[in-house]
């Protein structure tokens, strides 16, 4: 891929994301290819946002995760892309839609980094001891590319089609649980609209984080002390609009929510 391609590309996607207006697949439309162009892309418009006054990167998110959501969106490996700062949400607060443009809603189990995780690919040992907590999450989704029409690398090269993310106020141990037998059930105006469990999420929440952590060191790149890893989704994303107030049971892990304003 050339560099002109590929800055077209991520700029479009920035074009749609201030605009609030989904474009086609910059897969057929810009020509990228590959996963590696996509998450070159992807890299363009993460430097650019840091570029903005205050802003700052503080996790990661793996995406796809879940058969179901992969079934969703006809791909078979998971992704990740970049938390910032602003798309963090804390249990019980408001999710402004007027950040979004077409937004789904997922149940997980976050992490958060209680040391750097550096150097070499890290050991499944080194990996847990660097993990201080989890909690409850939803991440609620967002793509830039119309009606969801989305491949592996047009979803990679929208950083992973992050949109918000909420998180719950009651830290747990991770050894505390075993968090791939957790039940997960979503509601969204009282209505059960998502089910599943931690296996659906890699087999296990902790293996899909630590997919994450060795992908990252194989790209020359770590996790770092009090970052947030959002582990993936625990059953299908569901559609929300304005005025939804979606609540998450994690089982013993607990409970989050937030309203869609």
């Amino acid at each position: 891929m050339t560099d002109v391609a590929l800055q077209a590309a991520a700029l479009a996607l920035r074009a749609a994301r201030a605009d609030r207006r989904p474009i086609a697949p910059i897969s057929a439309s810009h020509g990228i290819a590959g996963l590696e162009a996509a998450y070159a892309v992807a890299e363009i418009n993460t430097l650019a946002r840091l570029l903005e006054p205050g802003r700052r990167i503080v996790g990661k998110k793996v995406g796809l995760t879940s058969k179901a959501v992969q079934q969703q969106l006809g791909v078979d490996q998971p992704d990740f892309g970049v938390l910032f700062d602003d798309m963090e949400i804390l249990d019980g607060d408001d999710a402004a839609m007027a950040r979004l443009i077409q937004p789904k809603v997922e149940a997980e189990v976050a992490f958060v980094m209680g040391r750097d995780l550096a150097g070499e690919l890290p050991t499944w040992g080194e990996f847990l001891n660097a993990v201080v907590c989890a909690l409850p999450a939803i991440e609620i989704v967002d793509s830039a590319i119309a009606d969801w029409k989305i491949s592996l690398v047009d979803t990679v090269a929208d950083n992973a089609s992050c949109g918000l993310y909420v998180l719950g106020n009651q830290p747990v141990s991770p050894g505390a649980l075993d968090l791939a037998a957790i039940g997960m059930q979503m509601r969204a105006n009282g209505r059960t609209v998502s089910v599943g469990t931690g296996a659906a999420c890699l087999g296990h929440p902790l293996r899909a984080a630590y997919w994450l952590a060795r992908t990252m060191a194989r790209r020359g790149q770590s996790l770092r002390a009090g970052e947030v890893i959002l582990s993936g989704a625990l059953g299908p994303m569901v559609p929300v609009q304005a005025g939804d107030l979606v609540q998450v049971e994690l089982g013993a892990l607990g409970r989050v929510a937030c309203r869609m304003a």
